[in-house]
């Protein structure tokens, strides 16, 4: 069991979900077509890689090749070893599923995308004079997101082999960026384009809800889905539900005891009770998380707070 979004307590699926799998796919692809097979192929003198990196990387802007209106998006796919690829995919695996899992594809991915763009875009603004590729702003942005979800789930990991609760694992990253971001600006590391990736997981997961994002990207995705192509349908949700999308990553919410302890408390002008919290779970469990108000996702949000106060 895992504590969730909301600070409920929700099953956790241990096989990848549709939107990782899809970056991580798309990132190995990439890698292997620049290294292995673009270098045996050569246009103008060139070799096909040099024109693909020159196009798809992240340039200065000072530069003739500097295009930002694609490039924001193809600099998060390109890797510059085998190192880096590698432990940028492990990271998204190790924490985007769960985030995935409670947040639905289209929200991770697109959550993900921007914060690639912030990442890029913060390069830029401190006048960066080399190109840049990874998706390491990505997935601070994603370390971000899980930090705020799950702040004491503990955290194991390179170069810190103690258990570290989430929320100081992501502020001691942050700083070691930070610092090689002021005094390493010889590295070769874009270390603001991580913590531009890092800012903007931050807002979004702190004021997503509120200035409507999350429900603007439900929106602008509603037709197409991860889950339609990836889940076959059974006859049985359209009986439930017509607008209900299954998948097996739907997480199941569960009787949390905690809930019991908070009693009734005013919310915007509302009496929020047990039996309040219970419909909104209750919702979740017949029409998946996609289907709550943002009103609704606030009192969770709330909640959560509360439990966890």
């Amino acid at each position: 069991m895992a504590r969730g979004f909301d600070g409920l307590q929700m099953n956790t699926y241990s096989r990848i979900s549709p939107a990782v799998k899809f970056l991580i796919i798309a990132n190995v692809a990439i890698f292997l077509l620049q290294n292995f097979i673009l270098p045996n192929f050569r246009l103008q003198g060139e070799t096909a890689e040099a024109w693909f990196s020159v196009y798809a990387t992240l340039m200065p802007a000072q530069s003739d090749f500097f295009y930002p209106y694609w490039q924001l998006i193809t600099y998060q796919f390109l890797h510059g070893g085998l190192g880096h690829i590698f432990f940028n995919m492990l990271a998204l695996w190790m924490f985007g599923v769960e985030i995935e899992q409670l947040w639905g594809s289209w929200r991770f991915l697109v959550y993900y995308l921007l914060c690639g763009i912030a990442g890029g875009l913060a390069h830029l603004a401190i006048g960066g004079s080399s190109p840049v590729v990874g998706a390491s702003g990505s997935i601070m942005g994603v370390l971000v997101a899980f930090g705020m979800t799950y702040p004491d789930r503990p955290i194991v990991m390179f170069p810190f082999f103690i258990p570290i609760p989430a929320k100081y694992f992501v502020m001691i990253y942050a700083a070691i960026d930070l610092f090689s971001g002021i005094y390493a600006t010889s590295s070769g590391v874009a270390h603001f384009a991580h913590l531009g990736g890092a800012v903007m997981g931050f807002l979004l997961v702190r004021f997503g809800v509120r200035i409507g994002f999350f429900s603007l990207v439900d929106k602008l995705t509603d037709k197409v889905s991860f889950n339609q192509i990836n889940t076959p349908r059974s006859p049985r949700t359209y009986e439930r539900n017509a607008h209900y999308r299954e998948t097996p990553l739907q997480p199941k919410v569960e009787y949390n005891p905690k809930l019991s302890h908070i009693g009734s408390f005013p919310f915007r002008g509302e009496l929020i009770t047990e039996e309040t919290v219970n419909r909104i779970l209750e919702k979740i469990v017949n029409t998946g998380r996609t289907s709550l108000s943002e009103h609704e996702e606030a009192i969770l949000h709330e909640v959560s707070r509360r439990m966890q106060g």
